[in-house]
């Protein structure tokens, strides 16, 4: 004989036990407290901030199960209460907490809108910074690479590339940050994850729905940097965003990019790679150890400027060019390009020395935020949830 199912039939509607109801009915009574795992000293700017309204309002919903502000929060909260996801389950209070699989499967859902929310939060945050902030100090938008390895091989779009700095290679994905800053405070807009078709390891997952923004997110990882870096600062300047200035490492700094970011209002000082870039002087093209020989020498305070010159790029771009001493070989230089004309010597590099703000956050999101090793996840969805939630922390902390 069939054993009969726990469940009561009324024509066609089927009932639940009314146990099942009362365990469904306490879960989500759980869920209704959703601050009260966070530590008082994080608390205020948490609430100040409005994350989980943020989070709400770009479609962070669940059919069925614990909601997903809730466990946006249990994974947000892990680092400040020094907790392991990992060896929080095995401890005596792990019947308290939802199972690995609910995690999981949040942070690897492909529908949900981490760009949007993470925009949304920044936004209103540089908002209220922005309050706090003179009307005379600059802000910029800060541009930068982090190298984000994977030692897991099984990732998906898991790559190989060579790190320049070291001259090594690393499995793992370029990570693309853009961010504003007013020189005190730093606050990351967006990122991407990027990589190379031609030293690709693993390819795309199968069964991705190619109108999830997961999968928008995943076609992104094909374009070249310099188009991305566009992309980031149309979506920043519509969400409300403003800055003067854009800054620029030597990776990013050529004629196109610098074309784009122009025709969107702003300016650009970065420092430029000693190659084979021709600049134009009285007529004639020159490449940048040329144009160090052909510049004047400047009289300044600061020792560690030595010249400057006026000049254009070759597509005609008029510039500024700034050449400093090199800090560890004082033998050698450095060039530092502004497209502001007004600017002198000083203040270009003043301005400029915001950009290592940037590179502060990220010795901040590995050393003390776990960036790199807080969730070993193989798809491309957790990668991206995860770090959007590490940057999630740092506006906390920058608030």
């Amino acid at each position: 004989m069939k054993k009969q199912k726990n469940t009561a039939s009324f024509g066609k509607v089927r009932v639940r036990p009314i146990t099942t109801i009362q365990k469904r009915c306490h879960l989500y009574d759980d869920q209704k407290q959703p601050l009260d795992q966070l530590p008082k000293v994080i608390k205020p700017a948490f609430q100040e901030l409005n994350v989980l309204k943020h989070l709400n309002a770009v479609g962070f919903k669940k059919k069925f199960g614990l909601i997903g502000a809730y466990l946006f929060r249990l994974v947000f909260i892990l680092l400040f209460h020094q907790k392991n996801w990992f060896r929080l389950l095995e401890s005596n209070k792990s019947e308290s907490f939802p199972g690995k699989d609910t995690v999981y499967r949040f942070l690897n859902h492909s529908g949900y809108g981490w760009r949007r929310f993470l925009l949304s939060l920044s936004s209103e945050t540089v908002l209220r910074v922005e309050k706090l902030t003179s009307a005379s100090r600059v802000t910029a938008f800060i541009s930068g690479f982090y190298v984000r390895t994977q030692p897991e091989q099984a990732v998906e779009m898991l790559a190989r590339f060579k790190d320049h700095a070291t001259g090594s290679f690393y499995k793992g994905f370029r990570m693309l940050t853009m961010g504003w800053s007013d020189g005190l405070s730093f606050i990351p807009m967006d990122f991407a994850l990027l990589r190379s078709a031609n030293s690709a390891i693993n390819g795309m997952f199968e069964g991705i729905d190619k109108r999830s923004s997961g999968y928008k997110r995943r076609q992104e990882a094909f374009l070249p940097a310099p188009q991305v870096i566009a992309t980031m600062l149309d979506r920043a300047i519509q969400s409300g965003i403003s800055a003067s200035y854009v800054l620029m490492d030597s990776w990013f700094t050529h004629a196109p990019l610098i074309q784009e970011v122009m025709q969107r209002g702003l300016h650009v000082i970065g420092m430029v790679k000693n190659d084979n870039k021709r600049y134009i002087v009285n007529g004639k093209r020159l490449c940048l150890k040329a144009l160090y020989v052909s510049a004047p020498r400047i009289e300044v305070k600061n020792r560690n400027i030595i010249r400057m010159v006026r000049t254009k790029l070759a597509p005609g771009i008029p510039v500024t060019v700034v050449f400093v001493r090199h800090r560890s070989k004082k033998s050698e230089w450095l060039a530092i390009v502004s497209t502001d004309l007004i600017l002198s010597a000083e203040e270009i590099i003043r301005i400029y020395r915001m950009r290592r703000e940037i590179e502060v956050f990220f010795k901040c999101a590995k050393l003390l935020l776990r960036l790199q090793k807080e969730f070993q996840g193989r798809s491309y969805d957790m990668i991206v949830s995860h770090i959007t939630i590490v940057f999630a922390r740092y506006f906390v902390l920058a608030w």
